[in-house]
């Protein structure tokens, strides 16, 4: 009795251990107050219902690999709808993989419970919201997916469905920073550095001139 007890107790540990490992290797990226839009468009015709064409996503809570999120959603007709739910990286509540793991690499593999495991076919740098950024791809049951791999957030996707095809991607996030913006920084200051060097040697020829004159 005591014998089968004990296996019990160790057979428990391992599968703990071994689940507690696997959850802390995920990396969550995102935070509470992270936000990014979307803009959806169509091939085909879908249903009502299902012509969302505007679409933000706000982190409202993260606890180790859950992670709360309020999705609202814009109808051609200028109505909205307001979804809540917590998704979990490491049991594989993704919805619609909004979010996954960060920091992941071609060839990597990340649980969909819906799916199962999804791996990581890509990783490239592309331009999404105005930033240049590393991104991977995935495509699983006629979807194909794009999220960046720093957040681990869903930047571009397409389904395939019956009557109709639909492309979404971010167009807004609070997440980085324009690429522009900094370069408009060090344009800014180059400017300024030139203006100053401008300046200086104004007075420095002023100076020369009034000097030599009054020799």
């Amino acid at each position: 009795m005591f014998r089968k007890l004990a296996c019990i107790l160790i057979v428990l540990f391992i599968f703990l251990s071994l689940t507690f490992a696997s959850s802390a290797d995920l990396s969550v990226g995102v935070k509470k107050g992270d936000w990014i839009e979307y803009s959806v468009t169509y091939t085909g015709s879908p249903s009502q219902g299902h012509d969302v064409n505007w679409a933000r996503m706000e982190v409202t809570d993260v606890q180790g690999t859950s992670i709360s999120v309020s999705i609202t959603s814009r109808y051609p007709n200028g109505s909205t709808e307001v979804f809540n739910s917590t998704l979990n990286l490491a049991t594989g509540k993704l919805i619609d993989d909004f979010i996954i793991p960060a920091k992941l690499n071609a060839d990597d593999t990340f649980l969909d419970q819906n799916l199962g495991n999804v791996t990581i076919s890509r990783s490239d740098q592309h331009t999404y919201a105005d930033a240049s950024r590393m991104v991977l791809y995935a495509s699983a049951s006629k979807n194909t997916y794009v999220w960046d791999k720093a957040t681990g957030v869903s930047v571009e996707g397409t389904s395939q469905q019956p009557d109709y095809s639909m492309h979404t991607i971010v167009e807004d996030t609070n997440m980085w920073k324009p690429s522009q913006g900094s370069d408009f920084s060090i344009l800014l200051l180059a400017a300024a550095i030139v203006l100053v060097a401008i300046v200086a040697l104004a007075v420095f020829a002023v100076r020369y001139r009034k000097k030599k004159m009054s020799k």
